[in-house]
């Protein structure tokens, strides 16, 4: 049962990034480029994601389980330390350069050709890369 949500739910997703303009790197990139020509019909498809959440937050926090009995995971920490900023600026930085984002970037891959199997692959060896990273700074004592 969890597999078939999760095809269902994960289809629904690339289906809303497809109709969104999320997968185009054009539009992507037009959004970014706050001082050229920018365009700002993704601000709508922001507005549509956020609004949702904050229903679907209220109702998680009131749950002890998600649907499928699986338990919720808990709150993020709110607090705003060195990595997660720095992980946010190369994020943005990325996703300004190549118009795409790991959701995204799933999703174009039956139709973007090598570009974006080379994305993709170019995406997975990074993350590998952090955690190595991430991994030798945890074994020299940095708290996690």
């Amino acid at each position: 049962m969890r597999l078939l949500f999760a095809l269902l739910s994960g289809g629904l997703f690339g289906a809303g990034l497809l109709v969104s303009g999320m997968t185009d790197t054009t539009k992507v990139q037009g959004w970014l480029d706050i001082f050229g020509t920018w365009d700002p019909t993704l601000a709508f498809v922001l507005g549509g994601a956020i609004l949702p959440m904050i229903v679907a937050w209220r109702v998680a926090a009131r749950r002890g389980a998600a649907a499928l009995g699986t338990p919720l995971p808990p709150k993020p920490d709110r607090r705003l330390d060195p990595r997660l900023l720095t992980g946010s600026a190369l994020f943005g930085v990325g996703w300004a350069l190549a118009g795409l984002c790991p959701g995204p970037a799933m999703a174009s891959l039956s139709y973007g050709g090598p570009q974006g199997i080379v994305f993709l692959l170019a995406m997975i060896a990074g993350m590998l890369i952090w955690r190595a990273i991430d991994a030798g700074l945890l074994d020299k004592g940095r708290p996690a």
